[in-house]
């Protein structure tokens, strides 16, 4: 039912806003004390939509909240009703050069307000066809990694059968989110878009950072390394046996060399084909393109894959049961132009185009 206009819902930013019912395209936006609600109208959908500049009480693009996409905001992480939600994880202490992904979040998000709602080169249209909410940060500890570890775990687990799209963050953030949907879906299998391998035991003894994520989640038992694929690896290393456990376990590795100047879409048949009905993570480190693309990065390597590959890739996971995805290590500090944070605000709104249910033309 409509509740009153004094109903507030926050946004992600400085500022609150209250929702007031008014008539869209849509139908009739309500505030009902949790966000904006897409009511149907005839024969339009009932689900939430990003704001719509052109459309009756549209905003100009660089106004409004600074949700992801714009879209409603349900404030302490409540996923009730969703299909699928963004979420900020803003936590860098785990990382082990250059900092800044904390900003990472919001800068996505800010970027995220140029996207438009239907996919045009796909025919995607996820926002017919499945409940989107941002819920917001996690709110982590800035002076103590674990207990951050532990507090994403929470949140994350809360989702229940809702899809996250998490926005980090360094690469340490994917541990927790593993640990929360294993709970509900058991044993991934892992698509990592990555410079890296983060398959290190442990980094100046520590074994919680961004580059021991996937060991600790093999030895957890939450994902299987033998229907997980590992894209874009490159960059030198300490020995010629620093991957030898990645490879001992399974992980099918693709070294960014092979992607030189050649569609990734065969490849993305391979690994649809490895992972079956499995339940599927994908995780993208933004460090996988080259940084002549996306140089808003912490630890950048040259050679890296393009922005057609990433879309080649993240658009043939389609088909597969994607659980949760995330986009990490958007370090904007080190990109004045913010093209990176763009970037990665497109390759979200790309997994969410994946994800099961999504209607298609």
């Amino acid at each position: 039912m409509l509740s009153s206009a004094r109903s507030a819902v926050s946004v992600t930013g400085l500022a609150q806003s209250v929702l007031r019912p008014s008539v869209g395209k849509c139908g009739v936006f309500a505030a009902n004390g949790r966000m904006l609600i897409c009511r149907r109208m005839g024969n339009q959908p009932p689900f939430n939509q990003p704001n719509d500049p052109n459309g009756p009480g549209g905003l100009p693009r660089f106004s409004g909240p600074t949700t992801m996409m714009r879209l409603p905001h349900t404030p302490h992480g409540d996923a009730t009703g969703l299909d699928a939600c963004f979420l900020g994880a803003p936590m860098d202490w785990g990382t082990s050069n250059r900092p800044g992904s904390r900003f990472g979040p919001r800068s996505v998000r800010c970027e995220s307000s140029v996207l438009r709602p239907f996919n045009t080169s796909t025919g995607a249209a996820p926002f017919e066809s499945l409940q989107v909410g941002d819920i917001g940060d996690v709110p982590v500890n800035p002076y103590n990694l674990l207990k951050s570890v532990q507090l994403i775990e929470d949140f994350a687990s809360k989702l229940g059968k809702c899809r996250p799209l998490s926005i980090g963050g360094d690469h340490t953030v994917t541990l927790p989110i593993l640990r929360a949907l294993a709970k509900t879906h058991g044993k991934m299998a892992l698509l990592h878009i990555d410079a890296h391998s983060d398959t290190e035991s442990s980094m100046f003894g520590e074994q919680v950072t961004h580059g021991t994520t996937f060991y600790r989640a093999c030895q957890e038992g939450l994902i299987d390394p033998q229907l997980s694929t590992q894209i874009g690896l490159r960059g030198g290393d300490y020995g010629p046996k620093d991957y030898e456990w990645t490879k001992e376990q399974g992980f099918h590795m693709v070294w960014a060399s092979e992607c030189w100047h050649t569609s990734l879409s065969p490849l993305m048949n391979t690994v649809r084909e490895r992972v079956g009905s499995c339940p599927v993570y994908l995780s993208f480190d933004i460090d996988a393109l080259d940084p002549s693309i996306a140089p808003g990065t912490g630890t950048p390597e040259i050679g890296g894959l393009t922005t057609p590959q990433a879309l080649e890739i993240i658009r043939g996971a389609r088909g597969l049961n994607v659980v949760g995805c995330d986009l990490v290590e958007v370090s904007p500090p080190f990109d004045v132009s913010s093209m990176t944070a763009l970037i990665g605000a497109n390759l979200l709104f790309e997994m969410l185009c994946i994800l099961p249910g999504v209607k298609y033309y």
